[in-house]
């Protein structure tokens, strides 16, 4: 009798266990965790087009830039073009927009003097035009449609310019200001007021005039995401009454300086809000992509649903699941995997049968514009078998920028260390050509490894902590991105590219 109770409760027990799991299952097919782009993917922009949604991201010294993702379910994405082949300056807030069959991304070149550009393609797949100046000043261009049917870019410190029909040109003595931001309350911690990132809809009687204040870095309690309607492109512009729509309101959460939202729409006409944040305590890893449903209450206004956005939330019901993208990085894809920092000169790489060849570039890992990706992880290491020819110096690298950059090397004659471009020698390499590299970090203590055959690794006796590799300290509106460079006089070849986390 025992027996039979206990074979009883057993099958009674698998029954409750299957029962369970699939509930689990099933909620977690219904929800998603924020990021929903782990890394670097700052200001983000969105379009939907049917049932697909693409989305691009600031390139700023990044090269290719403007890489466009896709999506069906605006959880999962993929690249799928790159828009910006070209350096020319850094690239911020870009505005991505379907009108009369072609697609148009507005975006600013960040020199001196500050411009905006656009390109324009028949398909987000490209081939994307070559970049077009507007010759117009300020920044964060978002492209609108008025109820005149007239095309408009507004543009940061609520400023507004019209457009020629082909959303090409500006039209001459157009400029004005048609909006005065939302007051931010006297007692808020922000980096400062800085109206701008605008994004304009026209949902049913209404333009929706989405705006970022406060400053898009600096204290946790920074950015936000302000709302103001009109019923006309021209304004009056009424601020919502219970601004911000989003906000980090303490350092306490985990996403801090919550900002610069773009909305979007499902077909089944559900509304999410994306915009982008720095995690607490990972601010190398950059300004990360974000989402959070958010509805029209009865009134006309903008309610967002996510909290402080660190819970699992609702979403959209279509089932999408691409490839990893950091499955493919061993493919070298440039401008969709991986770029360049600032210069970008496609004959010095080729890539063949899963190898990277790059030619030797600069005097120092800062000078040699390293190839790099997004790992967008607090835990990772990342690998390649290495071949130099020439006079190179060759190896991996976590880089935020030009100066400010750790790694691991090798030439003919010595294995480095690379700490902020400066080489200390690590042991000799007796002539050899070959060896394998790895690099990991582990919560910003960065560790290196080598080998002779790929298979018996030998940690280098240093660490290096890289915490303080953010834009608050240093800058330039970069993160810590792994990669490769080679310096010096020659080329290299990485092959079997290998990066997980750990």
């Amino acid at each position: 009798m025992t027996c039979l109770i206990s074979m009883a409760w057993q099958k009674v027990g698998k029954i409750a266990a299957f029962c369970l799991l699939t509930m689990i299952l099933s909620v977690s097919a219904q929800t998603f965790t924020n990021p929903i782009l782990s890394g670097d993917y700052p200001d983000p922009t969105i379009l939907r087009d049917g049932k697909d949604y693409y989305m691009t991201h600031s390139a700023f010294d990044y090269q290719p830039g403007l890489t466009v993702m896709h999506s069906r379910d605006l959880v999962h994405w993929e690249p799928v073009s790159c828009a910006l082949k070209e350096y020319l300056g850094s690239i911020w807030a870009p505005d991505i927009k379907k009108y009369k069959g072609k697609y148009y991304i507005y975006f600013t070149v960040a020199r001196r003097p500050r411009t905006n550009y656009v390109v324009v393609a028949d398909s987000p797949y490209g081939p994307w035009s070559d970049p077009i100046d507007l010759k117009l000043g300020n920044i964060d261009p978002c492209h609108v449609v008025g109820e005149d049917g007239k095309r408009y870019l507004f543009l940061s410190g609520g400023n507004r310019v019209e457009l020629t029909d082909d959303g090409l040109s500006v039209v001459p003595g157009t400029l004005k200001h048609v909006y005065d931001g939302w007051p931010l309350p006297d007692d808020w911690i922000v980096e400062g007021f800085s109206l701008e990132g605008p994004k304009v809809y026209r949902i049913g009687k209404y333009y929706y005039y989405i705006s970022a204040e406060g400053g898009t870095a600096g204290p946790a309690t920074s950015h936000a995401v302000v709302v103001a309607r009109s019923e006309s492109i021209d304004g009056p512009w009424e601020n919502m009454p219970t601004n911000p729509l989003i906000h980090t309101a303490s350092d306490l959460e985990r996403w801090w300086s919550r900002g610069h939202g773009s909305l979007i729409d499902t077909p089944e006409g559900n509304w999410y809000c994306v915009y982008h944040a720095y995690e607490k305590d990972f601010l190398t890893l950059g300004r990360q992509t974000l989402m959070e449903p958010v509805h029209l209450t009865a009134d006309g206004w903008l309610r967002a649903d996510g909290g402080d956005a660190s819970l699992p939330m609702s979403k959209p019901t279509t089932e999408w699941t691409p490839i990893d993208r950091h499955e493919r990085l061993g493919e070298f894809r440039i401008g969709l995997d991986w770029k360049f920092y600032k210069a970008y000169d496609p004959q010095r790489v080729q890539v063949r049968d899963g190898a990277l060849t790059m030619r030797a570039q600069g005097t120092d890992c800062g000078s040699s514009a390293p190839l790099m990706f997004v790992a967008g992880s607090h835990r990772y290491e990342f690998e390649a078998e290495v071949d130099i020819v020439g006079e190179a110096k060759a190896g991996l690298t976590l880089y935020y920028n030009s100066q400010f950059n750790v790694g691991i090397c090798f030439d003919r004659q010595q294995r480095y260390r690379v700490r902020r471009n400066e080489l200390s020698r690590r042991g000799q390499t007796n002539g050899t050509t070959h060896l394998w590299l790895r690099l990991r970090n582990d919560n910003h203590v960065v560790t290196g490894f080598w080998s002779e055959d790929g298979i018996t690794w030998h940690r280098e006796g240093w660490a290096q902590e890289i915490s303080g590799y953010h834009h608050n300290t240093l800058y330039d509106f970069q993160s810590v991105l792994p990669g490769l460079f080679v310096q010096g006089d020659g080329y290299a070849t990485f092959s079997h590219f290998k990066y997980r986390e750990i």
